[in-house]
């Protein structure tokens, strides 16, 4: 039988509250608390922190204050850059590329819900991977979610809902976000 950390990776329907996984979560939010404490200044040990949590290519700039759920299921790529206000629920994979900016209060969501109440009371959650290419800016106030993947080059508007896949080189905008016109 498969526990619920591996239903949770495989994209299966899982328990968030079986006591393995809420040990990883509390992991991953001392972390970031100590990391959301330090000053601006403490560069060596916030880059360190931000290291030990994600899977980071080379170097990764977040602004305080960042959440994540799990972290060891993110991955950035080079020239990273998240704003204040970031949170990545990283119940599935976060792949996100190279020279990738985020604005304040991006949030990245892989977890889902079902639909049926009666079926939101048992508290059982299902995770996708969200994959972000390379060159991506998300602006201010973005939501990302479950199961999405944005091509290489996409700038997504501010206050933008991003509910399905959005075509390389493009500025999508809107709730949901739709391809507002092709980038060049």
């Amino acid at each position: 039988m498969a526990s619920e950390k591996q239903k949770m990776l495989a994209g299966d329907w899982y328990n968030p509250h079986d006591k393995k996984l809420q040990q990883l979560r509390l992991k991953a939010k001392q972390a970031c608390h100590h990391f959301n404490q330090l000053a601006p200044t403490e560069n060596r040990e916030r880059k360190a922190l931000i290291q030990q949590l994600l899977q980071v290519e080379s170097r990764a700039d977040i602004e305080s204050p960042f959440y994540c759920d799990y972290g060891f299921n993110t991955s950035v790529g080079k020239n990273f850059y998240a704003n204040h206000g970031c949170t990545i629920l990283d119940a599935a994979k976060v792949q996100i590329g190279e020279n990738c900016l985020l604005g304040p209060n991006v949030v990245i969501s892989t977890v889902n819900h079902p639909l049926s109440a009666q079926e939101r009371r048992t508290g059982i959650e299902q995770a996708k991977a969200i994959h972000i290419g390379d060159d991506v800016w998300l602006a201010a106030n973005v939501t990302i979610a479950a199961g999405v993947t944005i091509g290489n080059g996409v700038v997504v508007g501010a206050g933008s809902v991003v509910l399905h896949d959005l075509p390389a080189n493009t500025l999508c905008a809107g709730s949901p976000a739709v391809v507002i016109k092709v980038l060049v």
